[in-house]
């Protein structure tokens, strides 16, 4: 199962930070191989090596100015901007001199927008509606972590009541 710590906003679509620990299905769905540099909140199936080799490329910084993005995504500032407007997940924080100001998480959901509309050929719409499908895909994700770790401690407190019963069967002996 995956463990997934994310929020149920656009952060949630983070790309990063964490690492992936998907289900074997989602391995056997890929012929890109899941490994610790794996991005945590991208499946697999939308995951290739070149993308991994973009993100473990970004620098390691708290904050990078649009320039910054535009330069590591390799296109222009504009686009940076346009994209801001069509997809809810980019959304960088401003500073006080009203500068964009994109974290981590941000180049890489830009790295994956730009993947699915250069590399895939999505449109805009359909990017949209990936990165959306994503976003479920990743809260369904997380309430399967929760749900299975629920699961798991209350497969622990069963098991100690059966030592409980055996330990006093043994004593009524």
């Amino acid at each position: 199962m995956s463990n997934p710590s994310l929020e149920a906003d656009s952060s949630e679509l983070s790309l990063g930070d964490h690492h992936i620990d998907f289900v074997e299905e989602t391995e056997k769905a890929t012929s890109v191989p899941v490994t610790a540099a794996t991005p945590i909140s991208i499946p697999a199936m939308l995951c290739d090596e070149k993308l991994l080799e973009e993100i473990n490329a970004i620098p390691d910084k708290m904050g990078f100015k649009i320039g910054d993005v535009a330069e590591i995504l390799g296109i222009k500032q504009y686009v940076l901007r346009y994209w801001e407007t069509e997809f809810e997940v980019l959304r960088p924080k401003k500073a006080s001199n009203n500068q964009r100001m994109y974290t981590r998480k941000d180049v890489e959901n830009a790295l994956l927008i730009r993947k699915l509309l250069h590399r895939d050929r999505f449109s805009i719409e359909g990017a949209r509606n990936a990165m959306k499908e994503l976003k479920a895909h990743v809260r369904k994700e997380k309430d399967m972590t929760q749900v299975y770790h629920k699961l798991e401690g209350i497969n622990e407190a069963v098991e100690d009541l059966i030592l409980d019963i055996r330990r006093v069967r043994q004593i009524f002996k």
